[in-house]
């Protein structure tokens, strides 16, 4: 499936739009593709429900927010079309075609969740970014995130009537949200203008949330990161998104994993890799030296006459097999170093190993002559 566009750049505007320009830019596209003027268009069709799923969450203050700080993941259960005639989330769309075709609420008054609009809706589901270290990752940590949410409001329990009251079934709908017309042969659903498509009347609204049923607060939450994650790896905390309207089920949050550069390794999947600088001595005479892991640091031995990109393996010492039982490996590439400044001894020693390496080598090996000046 192919990745979302971004809204903006759908409906064509920038990020610092203004409603009436974002409305305009909307009403433009929706003339352009609708399909009663694209007849047997399939392209023109998918960009009048792009359009319009672009629409239905920059036009709202709320989840045009989410949708700027969390991206897709933060309006997923408000926007998205369904179909050539549905959509989710779509907010006042329906008000537009209404006056650019005549089709009034032609769509039945659909809400975020794809029902009626008084219907329990689930909430969002919100995205939380998480950086780390490569060594946080290796070993698992337990991170504290503070999340801005909503949230059901206490005072009313979600409901959005004051304490002590409940709200009102429409009078004017029966509680569907939706009125129908007969015109002709057709029967037309136009959202209730007595509730506004909630299906319900609230008489008396509650003082903390102004009737909303849900208020903005911030949680923290604990989350325990596992060994061996990596950027991308994401994380579902089940029911820890928004709280859904009219008493719905809240959405879920997902942690986002950002592992940082390291300094030293690079990773590849569960193996590390680093380079390790040798002299030209140790290189040509064989060495033990140390280097680098997440564990600490670890002998490693150079053979004589290593060369420059000779890689050596250290079994166990990548990053964790996430999810799974043992460890990646680290592969260590040698870096034979020339010095850029010598002293008056090693001049001389490298002027004598220039001069053997210019006579016949044939009586005795190169390597067998280096010792004897270095050893």
């Amino acid at each position: 499936m192919a990745a979302k566009r971004d809204y903006y750049e759908v409906l064509g505007v920038g990020r610092g739009a203004s409603e009436a320009e974002i409305k305009t830019a909307y009403r433009k596209l929706a003339v352009r593709y609708h399909p009663d003027k694209n007849p047997g268009d399939a392209e023109a069709e998918e960009k009048f429900k792009e359009a319009a799923e672009a629409y239905s969450v920059l036009s709202v203050a709320e989840q045009r927010a989410r949708y700027d700080r969390f991206g897709h993941a933060g309006v997923s259960n408000a926007a998205g079309a369904q179909g050539a005639w549905g959509a989710q989330g779509f907010g006042g769309i329906e008000d537009i075609l209404g006056d650019l075709f005549g089709f009034g609420d032609v769509f039945g008054g659909r809400g975020a969740s794809g029902g009626r609009r008084g219907a329990a809706q689930r909430g969002a589901d919100l995205r939380y970014d998480l950086e780390m270290t490569l060594e946080e990752a290796a070993a698992g940590m337990t991170a504290q995130l503070r999340v801005p949410r909503l949230e059901a409001c206490e005072g009313c329990k979600g409901s959005g009537a004051a304490p002590g009251t409940q709200p009102e079934s429409c009078s004017g709908c029966a509680g569907t949200g939706q009125v129908r017309y007969q015109q002709g042969f057709f029967s037309v659903a136009r959202t209730c203008g007595q509730c506004r498509g909630a299906g319900r009347v609230i008489r008396t609204p509650c003082e903390q949330c102004k009737g909303a049923g849900r208020v903005e607060r911030e949680k923290q939450i604990e989350v325990k990161i596992p060994a061996g994650v990596e950027t991308g790896s994401r994380l579902r905390l089940a029911g820890e998104g928004e709280a859904g309207a009219q008493s719905g089920p809240a959405g879920d949050l997902y942690v986002v994993i950002h592992v940082k550069e390291h300094d030293v390794f690079e990773r590849q999947g569960n193996n590390l890799y680093a380079s390790v600088p040798v002299t030209f001595a140790q290189a040509a005479l064989g060495a033990e030296t140390t280097v680098p892991t997440l564990d600490g640091q670890e002998s490693l031995k150079i053979p004589a006459g290593t060369q420059t990109g000779t890689v050596f393996r250290l079994k166990g010492h990548g990053m964790p097999v996430l999810g799974g039982r043992g460890r990646g490996d680290l592969f260590v590439s040698v870096t034979v170093v020339t010095p850029t400044t010598l002293t008056r001894e090693q001049r001389k020693l490298l002027e004598q190993l220039s001069q053997i390496e210019e006579k016949d080598l044939s009586d005795k090996g190169l390597m067998d002559k280096v010792r004897d000046i270095f050893g």
